[in-house]
């Protein structure tokens, strides 16, 4: 599992957007991973909440690891839903995603994000997703727009 651990680590440390927010690898298993992040005023909305975007980015980057748990390294997302709860306001955020169902090319992924605050975790968001293995056309056209 070390191996599965490290590869996933390197491959959130290779994006850069994580590296902004600051997120973390928290846990792999074998079909669920928890992605971590702590809470800090930059990642604010106007009403002291942490925006949207930041949960749902969170959420979508824990689905899509999870899986490539299933599917192999080279995944994007195809879609996601999500459902905000509650406002986050201090501590840290944890998404912890897993693998409902994989076949060959995509696989359907459940993610809980809670906020972890003075000891105890509240629910804040639920999403659920399709992860799509990429094929070779998709990932020369995609190194294309790159260059």
């Amino acid at each position: 599992m070390t191996d599965l651990a490290d590869r996933a680590r390197g491959a959130l440390h290779a994006q850069p957007f994580s590296m902004l927010l600051g997120a973390e690898l928290a846990h792999v298993g074998e079909n669920e991973l928890t992605l971590r992040l702590p809470v800090r005023d930059e990642l604010r909305q106007q009403h002291g909440f942490v925006h949207g975007g930041v949960v749902s980015y969170l959420a979508d980057n824990a689905l899509t690891f999870a899986g490539a748990l299933a599917l192999g390294p080279r995944v994007v997302t195809g879609e996601y839903k999500i459902n905000y709860l509650r406002p986050a306001l201090n501590g840290t955020l944890m998404a912890r995603a897993q693998v409902v169902h994989a076949g060959r090319q995509q696989a359907i992924c459940q993610c809980s994000v809670f906020v972890m605050d003075g000891g105890g975790e509240r629910l804040v968001a639920l999403a659920q997703g399709t992860v799509s293995r990429m094929n070779d056309t998709e990932e020369r056209v995609a190194l294309t727009r790159v260059v």
